[in-house]
């Protein structure tokens, strides 16, 4: 980022406090420039920004959930060349799928996209529908996901904050100022849509919260959303990822092979597998376990 460019967006730090005044239209329009001038020379050419097929979005936008673009970038178009359409993902083995989701983590995400496509295929002839209150009866789908899918895939006019979106407003509207929620950002986040694209308004907003990362010190960081991850390493959400992955590799796996590849005790073991069986990742045949 240019100083100028400091410069601009350092200006853009009124004498606002979410709620407290309202924006003039001359200070919108100052912010929408702000943010596609940056856009026009720095946006980031993803994969799913380049199509209008709302099954690949909705892949793409549950792929994205706390997780970051690269990792994402290694798999979408991999797992959407395996699953092509709706029909594909619903009639696929869940083994399968998880397989091809290997690396992604969160692993809840993959078992719901499945389930997704089911009931596309069962309740929607095939077709996503485009209403953000259909798309958060959806498994995995809530406010914000289904609202980023309708302006992504059907240039709704949706207003939601993800964690790239909220950067931008912290920072261009909450200066100095801590314990921010977003129910103070939002009404920042209608008031300054772009209505008439909103695609690539939101597109824009997060390329330029990316930069912002980058440049400043976490503006989330006063956020009061803002959580640290809990370790990784040795969490239970480390278990059922190695515990998929054996599965998917092996067809049936004993309790005690299990405890042999992965060296951990007998208590936390049985306590993972309990959780699988009852997400409905695996199931037992007498004395083996199986992906569903």
């Amino acid at each position: 980022m240019t100083r100028s460019q400091k410069q601009r967006s350092k200006s853009l730090k009124p004498k606002l406090a979410g709620q407290e005044r309202n924006l003039t239209s001359e200070e919108v329009r100052k912010f929408q420039n702000v943010i596609y001038r940056y856009y026009r020379k720095h946006r980031r050419n993803l994969p799913w920004r380049l199509t209008l097929n709302s099954y690949h979005i909705l892949v793409s936008e549950i792929m994205l959930q706390q997780t970051q673009v690269q990792r994402v970038m290694g798999k979408y178009e991999q797992f959407t060349r395996k699953f092509p359409g709706f029909p594909s993902l619903a009639s696929a083995p869940l083994r399968l799928i998880l397989k091809e989701w290997l690396g992604l983590g969160y692993n809840r995400r993959a078992l719901a996209l499945k389930r997704i496509a089911q009931k596309v295929m069962k309740e929607f002839c095939g077709n996503l529908p485009a209403s953000v209150e259909t798309l958060i009866t959806f498994p995995g789908i809530g406010r914000a996901t289904a609202s980023s899918i309708a302006a992504f895939a059907f240039h709704e006019p949706t207003v939601f904050i993800e964690t790239n979106i909220r950067r931008v407003f912290i920072h261009s509207f909450f200066h100095d100022t801590s314990n921010i929620k977003d129910t103070e950002i939002l009404p920042l986040v209608e008031k300054t849509l772009d209505t008439s694209n909103p695609r690539e308004w939101y597109y824009a907003l997060m390329d330029y919260g990316v930069m912002l990362k980058k440049e400043y010190e976490n503006p989330n960081r006063r956020s009061a959303h803002y959580q640290k991850q809990s370790p990784f390493h040795g969490s239970d959400r480390q278990v059922r990822g190695m515990l998929i992955k054996i599965l998917t590799r092996q067809s049936c796996v004993s309790e005690r092979e299990i405890m042999e590849k992965l060296q951990i005790s007998s208590d936390k073991l049985k306590n993972n597998l309990a959780q699988l069986l009852k997400e409905g990742f695996i199931k037992r045949r007498r004395e083996k376990y199986t992906i569903a």
